[in-house]
């Protein structure tokens, strides 16, 4: 996917007011509109216009694709960072999907859970959603953690800022990947004396050093010696909750799968844990060692790829 430099492609700097992307836009759009224009490709240049100004002009969007930064440069290969948008306040207000579909993929995956709100929605405050991580263990734990929110606005000088606001958080016991939490009469305020809005805090897990997280399962590859898979064993292996020892079977090969019942994470019903065994060689680091291996070689009838038939 190629990325897109919205500012180049509007001829604007970045640093360009409300106003100024304003004025650029229907420049260029008088220049290219496939109606009159008889530019070469005019019109693919006015429907890349269009995108641009369209996020452009939307000071959420704007905010967000801001933080991706100057780093990459029109045409590049781009893949979204896996925190994109987290800890930003959207009313998720703009493109319809109809118009979000005349877009390149580069705006469809950056901005494809934008849509445009009924307008019979708007006689209470907007809905604000956000993404937020947290850690593994907090699904295990839950309780109450503080979190700091950015939230876009213009400036008096048409300019487009983040603002920020601190929220009490009750983080529930059981939580699950993409799951929300509604925060009552967090969003935009009503008119007129109706209600406002609520906050949707959409739950994603940092990446764990030891666990893969699949809706309320959880794997962990556990390394065990040759003569463990070989023979069989008692292995300790590490939960959320606290080590645990485990039945190694016999004759186990590298792939097979333990499960430990109800060790996922907590619901109705809880998670299973999925031990994924990884058999490990000792190194032949030394003259011992290397005298078993040679061994081995000579005693042991093992051909590793007989199933290749070679």
């Amino acid at each position: 996917m190629e990325f897109k430099d919205y500012y180049k492609i509007l001829g604007v700097e970045r640093t360009a007011t409300a106003d100024d992307i304003r004025s650029a836009y229907r420049k260029l759009a008088r220049k290219y509109h496939p109606d009159v224009s008889k530019e070469r490709g005019a019109e693919a240049r006015f429907k890349e216009i269009g995108e641009a100004y369209e996020v452009l002009q939307d000071p959420e969007k704007r905010v967000a694709y801001d933080q991706l930064g100057n780093r990459w440069r029109e045409g590049q290969e781009f893949t979204p960072p896996p925190d994109w948008g987290a800890g930003f306040e959207f009313t998720q207000g703009g493109s319809s999907p109809t118009e979000a579909a005349d877009f390149s993929d580069f705006f469809s995956t950056l901005f494809g859970n934008f849509s445009r709100h009924a307008e019979s929605a708007r006689a209470r405050g907007e809905d604000h959603h956000a993404k937020i991580f947290i850690s593994l263990e907090d699904a295990f734990h839950g309780g109450t953690h503080t979190l700091t929110l950015r939230a876009p606005q213009v400036n008096a000088q048409g300019r487009v800022v983040l603002r920020e606001r601190s929220l009490n958080v009750q983080i529930p016991k059981g939580v699950r990947e993409g799951q929300h939490i509604r925060l009552a009469g967090q969003g935009t305020p009503g008119i007129k004396g109706t209600s406002a809005g609520d906050l949707y805090l959409e739950i994603h897990f940092h990446p764990h050093p030891l666990y893969q997280v699949q809706g309320r399962d959880l794997s962990l590859s556990l390394p065990i010696a040759p003569w463990e898979a070989a023979l069989g064993a008692t292995a300790k292996a590490p939960t959320p909750t606290g080590v645990v020892e485990v039945k190694i079977p016999p004759r186990s090969q590298s792939g097979r799968k333990l499960r430990l019942k109800g060790r996922g994470i907590p619901g109705e019903p809880a998670g299973d844990l999925y031990l994924v065994l990884e058999v490990v060689l000792p190194s032949a680091d030394s003259e011992r060692a290397q005298e078993i291996y040679h061994t081995m070689a000579r005693e042991l009838a093992f051909n590793p790829r007989q199933a290749l038939g070679v």
